[in-house]
């Protein structure tokens, strides 16, 4: 809590939100027995610790004054400002999201929760909220408690790590596990706690030997540490490993924290001059960032007593942002300037080609002053989407000037084809109507009804027109003609990684949406073909030709269906 007071002593607004919180919560116990009070000001001082700004920690503070003390929104923004009141309201928001372990929806769920917070201290702070929720889940009734445990797993740690925060992702882990798996928790407990204490003792015996190398060759070494593998992520790794804990040689591994990019790769020279590296064993993450934007080497040698032994290095910067991820490019702004941040040397995939998590990466390339950089924080990448929910809480992914008849067809085709009506957030609404995110969607069915016609001057996705075509019928019973829809490629190509993922970049560089995609590997050349959502022949044949230019590719067509 450090850092907390620190801000504390200098900041009136924070001061405000401290004596505001403990008063609306005073009278107020948790099921610990604890004072209430105490739960904000655990998020709070988290989110201080990770480098956020006065006006995030004080909305720490305040988080669940709105929702368990019926304060109303207003009066927070009143007395402590608009973004203190919007960041508030925005974890208020997704306090009322429950998620039940529905598999289909985890990534619609956590797209949900980015587009629902709009900003990314929204999620920092939720995060911080359920830190301080999973240390003291003890406390809950067992059903509860594995509910709690299961989100936090599926939802909130992968969250934490696509925001590069993983320290706090293996923290949210390893909380939950316990309450998934009890009994796979006592036998990990109980068959690696000795290994754990002989590798730590083993790693305490290098670090001297290993300083002395690094500093006789001139290394400018900040730190050696060591790192522990968490038992979450040891289980699932012992599950590829036939159970045998002595396949995991990362059990412990040394951390060596330098002072520049050079010193990293030289520091490698050295390490693997003095123990032979373990063949296959290396992986350059700061040449290729991981997609959460994780840069490290990690190396695996054969060490002192012909211990395989794994060693990680990084400068101090990387092994921050490993720590904090976002939240430390976020302190660093604050601390540095925006003009120095943008001299930092990691580079990351363009987010287009990665998908939606990468695009947060890409946030800290487009801003020359801290005004920018503030505003870069604002969650703008789902603007071509929006994600509405079933009454049951289910996240339906559409298009912007998505109806509930696209809605509906989403869910199931007789659901689209029954459909009469629909009800948005509890109120009747024509089916016509576009929706937004957040909207709650019910949809009114009549048994033997038919799709009209008109559905298909507003229908936005190609899955309801495409129904509706399929369901409309003439009189004589025969199916309404229409034109080709979509454009099947078929392409025969090399077996090789990442061939997929190469060919679907370029369609989708080239503004076409895929509708489906089809692969059989018989022999060395897979055919492979992709459904895509364009009858535009002169489009097609440019994007035959970029295809074509790929490594791998032999022949490409095209087929209008």
């Amino acid at each position: 809590m450090k850092r907390f007071q620190e801000i504390f002593n200098s900041s009136d607004l924070v001061r405000r939100a401290f004596d505001f919180a403990k008063l609306a919560h005073a009278g107020q116990k948790r099921k610990t027995g604890e004072p209430y009070f105490n739960h904000p000001l655990a998020a709070a001082g988290a989110v201080a610790e990770w480098g956020l700004d006065e006006t995030t920690v004080a909305a720490a503070l305040l988080h669940d004054v709105v929702e368990d003390t019926g304060c109303p929104i207003e009066k927070i923004k009143e007395q402590f400002g608009e973004e203190t009141a919007f960041l508030v309201d925005g974890v208020t928001k997704l306090g009322k999201i429950k998620y039940r372990g529905v598999e289909r929806q985890v990534e619609n769920l956590r797209k949900f929760i980015l587009a629902l917070s709009q900003d990314i201290r929204v999620v920092i702070v939720k995060l911080a909220d359920r830190l301080h929720n999973m240390r003291t889940l003890a406390a809950l009734p067992p059903q509860k408690q594995k509910r709690i445990a299961l989100e936090t797993m599926d939802i909130y740690a992968p969250l934490a790590y696509r925001l590069g925060m993983q320290k706090l992702s293996g923290e949210l882990e390893d909380l939950a596990f316990p309450f998934l798996y009890p009994q796979e928790y006592k036998w990990l407990i109980k068959n690696v706690k000795d290994k754990y204490e002989q590798r730590e003792q083993y790693s305490n015996r290098l670090k001297p030997v290993l300083e002395t190398e690094l500093r006789n060759n001139n290394i400018n070494l900040i730190s050696i540490d060591s790192r522990a593998k968490r038992y979450s992520s040891l289980y699932k790794k012992l599950l590829r490993y036939d159970m045998n804990v002595e396949n995991i040689y990362d059990l412990v591994a040394l951390r060596v924290i330098v002072k520049d990019l050079e010193d990293c790769y030289a520091a490698l020279g050295i390490i693997h001059k003095t123990w032979l590296p373990v063949p296959r064993r290396f992986k350059d993450y700061i040449a290729l960032p991981k997609p959460n934007g994780y840069q490290s080497l990690h190396t695996t040698v054969f060490g002192p007593e012909n211990k395989i032994t794994e060693i990680q290095i990084k400068t101090a910067r990387m092994h921050e942002e490993a720590e904090h991820g976002i939240a430390a490019h976020f302190a660093y702004a604050q601390n540095k300037g925006a003009k120095a941040y943008l001299e930092r040397t990691a580079t990351f995939a363009d987010a287009k080609e990665l998908g939606w998590v990468q695009q947060l990466q890409n946030w800290q390339k487009n801003f020359s002053n801290e005004d920018d950089f503030l505003q870069s924080l604002k969650i703008d990448f789902f603007k071509d989407r929006i994600l509405a929910l079933t009454p049951k809480g289910e996240v339906i992914d559409l298009p912007v000037g998505a109806t509930p008849v696209d809605f509906a067809y989403q869910i199931h085709t007789d659901i689209g084809d029954n459909c009469v009506g629909s009800r948005i957030n509890g109120k009747i609404t024509p089916l016509d109507h576009q929706l937004r995110s957040g909207d709650v969607v019910e949809i009114l069915t009549q048994k033997n009804k038919k799709p009209s016609e008109s559905w298909l001057n507003f229908v936005k996705t190609s899955g309801a027109k495409n129904h509706i075509h399929a369901a409309l019928k003439n009189k004589s019973g025969s199916l309404v003609k229409r034109g080709p829809e979509a454009a099947e490629l078929r392409i025969t190509a090399e077996d090789r990684m990442g061939l997929l993922k190469d060919i679907t970049a370029v369609i989708s560089r080239s503004h076409v949406n895929i509708l489906g995609v089809n692969s059989a590997v018989t022999s060395r050349y897979p055919a492979i073909k992709i459904r895509c959502a364009t009858t535009d022949k002169a489009k097609i044949e440019k994007l035959l030709l970029k295809i074509k230019e790929l490594g791998g590719v032999k022949e490409i067509s095209y087929q209008l269906i």
